[in-house]
């Protein structure tokens, strides 16, 4: 999406390709946290660690499931509604906006699980 050259007209297609990038960076340094607790044989579930990583998840997930609907919305609207579909890219919008909700889904479920341990975690502390 962000190769194209109109993708930036749109704030919609801005949101998804900026939740994009700051779900990457965030997994990225999730994975460099859980190397380096392997590498030094340490864990890091202590009730602040997971309460950070539980907040970490929503936010990120929450910015990604708005921006993939921002951005549904939008291609619905070129496309169906506007009949702009063959004057902009929408193929390659609309697969970005089918992996961004693809995304969100697979994240889902670490967001319960880090809310479930968080609070689980504050309660026996």
């Amino acid at each position: 999406m962000a190769s194209t050259d109109d993708f930036h007209i749109v704030s919609a297609f801005r949101l998804l390709v900026a939740a994009a990038s700051l779900q990457c960076l965030w997994s990225l340094a999730l994975g460099a946290v859980d190397i380096y607790a392997l590498l030094v044989k340490r864990s890091f579930r202590s009730p602040r660690a997971t309460t950070i990583y539980s907040i970490g998840d929503w936010v990120t997930g929450a910015l990604t499931f708005a921006a993939a609907s921002g951005s549904a919305g939008i291609t619905i609207l070129l496309d169906d509604d506007l009949m702009m579909c063959s004057d902009n890219h929408c193929p390659g919008f609309m697969a970005a906006t089918a992996m961004a909700f693809f995304s969100w889904f697979a994240i889902a479920p670490s967001c319960l699980f880090n809310l479930m341990m968080a609070v689980y975690r504050v309660q026996r502390a």
